[in-house]
């Protein structure tokens, strides 16, 4: 065999090393970048519910009517001298 051959086979191997490997590469960076994505939509929704729970934490912190609505939607607690009618749900009729 010449040396030209055993180049142009070498060079051959080489290619479909880079090929096989490099497909595999590339199916990786896809998975990996669709996770990305995934993980950055998760990050901005945490965000989100961050903020709404840090402005909740404020009006609980300054704002007594906040603190009054939680007593009793929540927690069903009453004024002195108050009466409360608990009604059956409706049956959509």
């Amino acid at each position: 065999m010449s040396a030209r051959a055993l180049r142009a086979g070498a060079l051959t191997l080489a290619a479909l090393a880079i090929l096989a490997f490099g497909g595999q590469s590339l199916g990786r960076l896809w998975h990996m970048k669709r996770e990305v994505d995934g993980l950055e939509r998760e990050l901005a929704s945490l965000r989100a519910e961050t903020d709404r729970l840090s402005a909740a934490v404020g009006a609980l912190r300054s704002d007594p009517e906040s603190i009054e609505r939680i007593a009793r939607e929540e927690l069903g607690f009453v004024k002195p001298g108050e009466r409360v009618y608990k009604l059956p749900p409706s049956g959509g009729q």
